[in-house]
């Protein structure tokens, strides 16, 4: 209004015309200059290409590493530990001996049956020669018999029939004789074959006074000393002590609780990485079994993980985290899970079109890792999606793509 003013005041009219020409060319040069000079300010934003490469999806559960085997060890027979061979820390092998006990009853037995099957033996031997004194006797009689029958039919009259009866009668006699001898035989025998399973029997059980290692493994607890009366743990009745733990520890269980929905993907052999973060190391194994039902109260079905140990640096007690391989797919189409932004139940991408301008895109995701997401629907293989920050990024803006490697978590080292 100033400006105005001061021309009406001046030159009237014309001179406002004039002025009004001069300062619309004026204007006209300079929004030509600034335009001309303006900043170019289109973004750099960091890019991924969607590709393909193997996905698999896991399933991490933590549990305790426990022995494969772990039992107490006691006296099948009682009595005093005579020797000891095992201690705290003791490694031993299958059939090992660990501890000798003294039996003096069991001893005396022994002593007892040997005498037993010596007087069965002599039973036996006596009988046999009897049979045989038998036997030579009823020879004798049935051949007098036959002599006399054979005269008495070849020539009637000759020998009296009472003769022929009396032959009879001893050859009779005698065959019942050798029946009965043969029983007394057999008795013999009988009282033999008992005497010798008492004493097997007998010693069975003194062969239990040999305390042995019913597997390999090490002795993690040690009850008993020398001179300890053991009490035979066979009988609930009794307060009996064991005498040591063992536990097999070159391979251990992982008992893990798998959650239902999971439970279709379980298999027996199914390899499992089994990580140690006291070790910081990773150990091999393998679905071994299952209870093949779910627990009505945690929803989870038992499971158990082999994990083998040769080198005996696992110890009972350590956390474990078990990964199962459950689903794996060899040629999927992924996407850096970093440029996956989720909303509810919307999942969405921002990509960098072939304009070099932003798009937002719905996508639809299957399998997921710790670095990546299959991509079901929504992209294609080669777009380039937007792994930077994308606060300020809106649909259209102009960028410059740069391509950018996705870093990638290192586990535990493997073992």
């Amino acid at each position: 209004m100033n400006w105005r003013l001061v021309c009406r005041s001046r030159s009237g009219p014309l001179m406002l015309l004039g002025m009004g020409i001069v300062s619309l060319c004026g204007c006209s040069g300079t929004q030509k200059v600034q335009a001309s000079e303006a900043p170019d300010v289109t973004a750099t934003v960091g890019v991924a290409l969607v590709s393909r490469k193997p996905m698999e999806r896991q399933l991490t559960i933590s549990s305790e590493l426990v022995p494969f085997q772990e039992i107490d060890v006691y006296a099948k027979e009682s009595g005093f530990v005579r020797e000891l061979n095992v201690d705290y820390g003791s490694r031993v092998q299958k059939g090992q001996l660990m501890a000798v006990l003294e039996i003096p009853e069991l001893a005396m037995l022994l002593q007892q049956d040997e005498a037993a099957i010596q007087v069965a033996t002599d039973q036996v031997q006596h009988a046999q020669k009897e049979l045989n004194r038998v036997e030579a006797q009823h020879n004798v009689l049935h051949l007098q018999y036959k002599r006399l029958q054979g005269v008495a039919e070849s020539r009637p009259g000759l020998v009296a029939q009472q003769e022929v009866d009396d032959a009879q009668g001893k050859d009779l006699a005698s065959e019942a004789q050798i029946e009965a001898t043969k029983s007394a035989e057999a008795t013999a025998q009988s009282q033999l074959i008992a005497a010798k399973a008492k004493e097997s029997h007998d010693r069975v059980l003194y062969d239990y006074a040999n305390i042995r290692a019913p597997f390999s493994g090490v002795v993690t607890q040690r009850y008993a000393n020398l001179g300890t009366l053991m009490q035979a743990g066979t009988s609930s009745s009794t307060q009996a002590l064991p005498l040591v733990r063992l536990s097999q520890d070159d391979k251990f269980r992982l008992v893990i609780p798998v959650p239902e929905s999971y439970v279709k993907y379980i298999r027996n052999g199914d390899p499992v990485q089994v990580r140690v973060p006291s070790l910081n190391k990773i150990f091999p194994g393998k679905v071994a079994r299952f209870s093949v039902d779910v627990a009505e109260d945690t929803r989870t079905m038992h499971t158990e993980v082999d994990v083998p140990n040769p080198s005996h640096e696992l110890v009972p007690g350590l956390y474990a985290e078990a990964t199962l391989m459950l689903e794996r797919k060899a040629d999927a189409l992924t996407v850096p899970l970093q440029a996956v932004d989720r909303n509810g139940d919307q999942t969405t991408i921002l990509l960098v079109d072939a304009s070099d301008r932003v798009q937002q895109r719905t996508i639809e995701v299957g399998l997921q890792s710790a670095t990546d997401a299959e991509v079901i629907a929504g992209l294609n293989e080669g777009d380039r999606v937007v792994v930077s920050d994308r606060s300020g990024l809106k649909q259209g803006t102009p960028v410059h793509a740069q391509v950018t490697q996705v870093l990638e978590y290192q586990g535990a080292k493997s073992q």
